[in-house]
């Protein structure tokens, strides 16, 4: 995935009386999330980014007894979204009931730690690496597991923001059979358009381009939305009529309006962490980190997983990548160890 950070500068402190009472038979002391930090500077590996992917590397390095320091800072780019959908076993759930879920099957194994807090700065050590946060602490780890998602640059439009994630929608395998056979927009042009009305016109033939502005699509592009009759609009949008996120209408500059129940839109995007790049990691021409098959960077023992590598955004995708760098990570020290 989720983008203004409201960071926590100190540990987390114990859980309350009725969770301590719920989880002390599971794992006794340590359920309580990573408290005493200073007495717990050096780790295996740290996780940098505590959502799908990151917990789903902990848990294979948590089984494989590893010690892990998962750090995050609580703000998941999907926050606003009211279900995740099109992940098995999941389907429909809110995406933070799935993560506290993940979050609380994780921490029983008692080689992982989490810290809510926000990596701000690395740097290469002879063991391995070291990763500064807000909190002014520093910890130590022979590997390095970035799985901290990307930020999402939002038009300045009025009413995108409130509608983001909810009827205003980037992926149709995580939101289209929600809002199949609905009028529905598309916000884009060129390829992306093209792209998008391909795609889209699976779920829904009441389908309208808005380019918000002058069409760059080319003589062969707008030939091919033509004969599927789809339009084309290209008056610029002025804002958004919705109820609590619930898209009704686009307001054009003009005054006019058009009535929506639904619209994808694909946002430009940073990265989310710069740390990173900062270290060396490569990105690809998309902005995204360059890693291989085996969730390897560039950058020998800094692995990246989930949104940050990839355009393929879903819970899902998340959590297999995330699955893949935790393995490969334990393989080349259980190697390295050997």
């Amino acid at each position: 995935m989720s983008q203004s950070k409201q960071i926590g500068k100190h540990c987390l402190k114990q859980a309350g009386p009725a969770r301590r009472a719920l989880a002390l038979p599971l794992r006794p002391p340590a359920f309580t999330e990573y408290i005493h930090m200073k007495n717990k500077q050096h780790s295996d590996v740290i996780i940098i980014g505590g959502s799908y992917a990151g917990l789903s590397a902990a848990m294979a390095l948590g089984r494989a007894l590893r010690q892990v320091l998962i750090i995050d800072s609580g703000l998941p780019c999907n926050r606003q979204t009211p279900h995740a959908h099109n992940f098995i076993t999941q389907d429909g759930e809110k995406p933070a009931v799935i993560a506290e879920k993940a979050k609380a099957q994780v921490l029983k194994y008692e080689t992982v730690h989490f810290l809510n807090d926000l990596a701000i700065s690395g740097r290469k050590t002879e063991i391995g690496f070291a990763i500064t946060t807000t909190s002014g602490q520093e910890f130590h780890a022979q590997k390095l597991i970035f799985a901290t998602g990307v930020r999402d640059l939002l038009p300045d439009i009025k009413g995108f923001s409130d509608c983001w994630g909810i009827t205003v929608i980037h992926c149709p395998y995580c939101h289209g059979y929600e809002v199949k056979n609905e009028t529905t927009g598309i916000l884009a042009n060129g390829d992306f358009a093209l792209h998008y009305a391909q795609l889209i016109r699976n779920w829904t033939q009441d389908l309208t381009i808005f380019t918000n502005g002058k069409s760059t699509l080319n003589k062969e592009q707008r030939e091919k939305i033509d004969r599927h009759q789809i339009p084309v609009i290209e008056k610029e949008i002025s804002h958004f009529k919705h109820l609590n996120g619930k898209l009704e209408q686009l307001v054009f500059r003009d005054g006019t309006t058009f009535n929506l129940r639904a619209l994808y839109a694909r946002p430009a995007f940073e990265q989310h962490c710069k740390i990173p790049e900062s270290l060396g990691c490569e990105c690809t021409e998309h902005g995204l980190l360059q890693t291989d098959m085996f969730q390897k960077t560039n950058i020998p023992g800094i692995f990246a997983c989930g949104d940050n590598v990839t355009m393929m955004r879903s819970v899902a995708n998340a959590v297999a990548t995330g699955n893949t760098a935790g393995a490969v990570v334990n393989n080349m020290m259980t190697e390295a160890a050997f």
